[in-house]
């Protein structure tokens, strides 16, 4: 019999949580955590959800798409227009990996802290 489990949050680790909030904030239009502070940092979403970053020392940025050092994680974020979304994300300091699996349907980019993250069409 399957719990009944909700999902409450999602953490990043990142080398600064505040860029990274900054950067989702823009991106996402979520509202941030009221304590949110140089170590942890988060942003809400209206049904509950809360999307953290974590101050990490030593923190090394995933490689994609090789896995020297793993991604573990990676958050896909549906869009009506894939490159507007992207331009702008670009804007907003995300980076672009050179490999790109199927563009036609999705996108692969980098946060701030080297997270890499999808945008789907929808």
């Amino acid at each position: 019999m399957a719990l009944a489990m909700k999902l409450s949050a999602i953490t990043l680790d990142c080398p600064d949580p505040l860029v990274l909030l900054a950067f989702y904030q823009e991106a996402t239009g979520l509202e941030p955590h009221p304590k949110s502070n140089a170590d942890f940092a988060g942003l809400n979403r209206q049904d509950g959800l809360l999307i953290g970053f974590q101050r990490v020392e030593g923190y090394r940025a995933p490689s994609w798409p090789e896995q020297s050092v793993p991604q573990q994680l990676h958050m896909c974020f549906e869009v009506a227009d894939l490159d507007g979304a992207e331009a702008r994300l670009l804007e907003l300091g995300a980076g672009k990996p050179g490999h790109q699996p199927n563009e036609e349907r999705w996108r692969v980019l980098t946060d701030p802290a080297g997270h890499p993250f999808c945008l789907v069409q929808r």
